[in-house]
């Protein structure tokens, strides 16, 4: 296989400015996007406790957590529940 000599990368002014304007918009966009998240869950919450079915004072994780089956909280570490119901 033939070996070549390392490509040389120039950083210019340009390319910079341009990494920090598209830094800020992404951001920018971030802030946006979390504001409609927390009035929209706000909004959602206010209407399901005039419906009648309210969240019980679960967070937004909870809820998550909840909805995909996830339980985070681990299985204690006793005997039966480490090897089962072994009988001799």
């Amino acid at each position: 296989m033939l070996r070549r000599k390392p490509t040389r990368l120039e950083l210019k002014l340009d390319d910079t400015e341009e990494f920090e304007s598209v830094k800020k918009e992404l951001e920018s966009r971030k802030k946006q996007r979390d504001e409609v998240d927390v009035v929209g869950v706000a909004t959602s919450s206010e209407m399901s406790g005039a419906s009648g079915g309210g969240t019980d004072g679960k967070t937004r994780e909870q809820m998550i957590h909840e909805r995909i089956g996830y339980k985070p909280h681990p299985k204690p570490n006793t005997l039966p529940s480490l090897f089962g119901n072994l009988q001799f």
